[in-house]
């Protein structure tokens, strides 16, 4: 899916340090976009703690294409787990409105597919089991669900593992397990917040370049928050940067670059100055 099918609004007139690169942030028309899957109108979040109200989220406007994949980055605190939750539908928001396919989600559904950081394996249960657990929980007849269960340790690098106990897996390979227990369901969209950030650098390298092998297999979209800017560029069809905290949508960056990339181009090495230039404006703006 092109990056030129993400949009955003909220500001206009970003100065530009890569002209080619960034997009104007603008209210889209959102009749003349094709295959949006994902719709975010006018999202606000407040909390209240200890009698006091805190925004974490002001105004976000975001519409994802179909099949793409799209990174979220920006200041700790600045609200990009909330905004992931909202789409998961685990937490509703303050105002606005969130919709997948037109459709207003308002709670979990198996059609957004969360992955964590903590790889929320159940130790009693065998690496097939935990694939199948959310197949089980519908009803899929036993050996149905075995079979398609296989089918996706097979891809994610686990065939031959699943009669194994999460206790006896690597960090790397309980990720593994957790990306094929959302595959398994056929989610339209996979949400996975830091599902890396546990992991060493090499470890993690890897799991970038198997992530992005699946993803090009399965053709879902994607939304992926991280802190690491070497980790979003890699991966992202566009960026979404946000402000320090009340959390917005500060600018879109497209990454037009062919799979796969190197870490350390020229092109890589101008996106990543940029986006950390961004981002030390944002913390020193506290």
């Amino acid at each position: 899916m092109p990056p030129s099918s993400l949009h955003a609004s909220g500001e206009r007139g970003l100065p530009s340090l890569l002209p080619s690169l960034r997009k104007e942030i603008k209210h889209p028309n959102i009749s003349l976009i094709t295959m949006a899957l994902l719709e975010i109108k006018g999202v606000y979040k407040k909390f209240f703690a200890d009698g006091k109200e805190m925004e974490a989220l002001h105004d976000v406007n975001l519409t994802v294409a179909d099949n793409q994949f799209v990174c979220f980055i920006g200041p700790s605190g600045c609200g990009k787990t909330t905004l992931l939750r909202i789409v998961a539908g685990l937490e509703l928001p303050t105002a606005g409105t969130v919709t997948i396919d037109g459709m207003p989600i308002t709670g979990p559904s198996p059609e957004r597919g969360m992955v964590f950081q903590e790889y929320s394996l159940f130790p009693w249960r065998t690496i097939l089991d935990n694939t199948v657990f959310g197949l089980e929980l519908k009803g899929m007849d036993k050996v149905k669900r075995g079979y398609k269960g296989r089918q996706y340790l097979k891809m994610v690098g686990l065939q031959g593992f699943e009669n194994r106990y999460p206790h006896e897996l690597s960090g790397g390979m309980k990720q593994r397990v957790a990306i094929a227990r959302t595959l398994v369901n056929d989610p339209k969209a996979i949400l996975m917040d830091e599902p890396f950030g546990a992991l060493d650098a090499q470890t993690r390298n890897t799991m970038q370049s198997e992530l992005l092998r699946i993803w090009e297999e399965e053709k879902k979209t994607v939304l992926f928050v991280t802190h690491s800017v070497d980790e979003a560029i890699y991966l992202a069809d566009a960026i979404v940067i946000m402000s320090a905290r009340p959390g917005r949508i500060k600018e879109i960056i497209d990454i037009p670059l062919p799979r796969p990339r190197s870490r350390t181009s020229t092109e890589v090495n101008q996106i990543r100055d940029s986006i950390l230039s961004d981002l030390r404006s944002e913390i020193a703006s506290r």
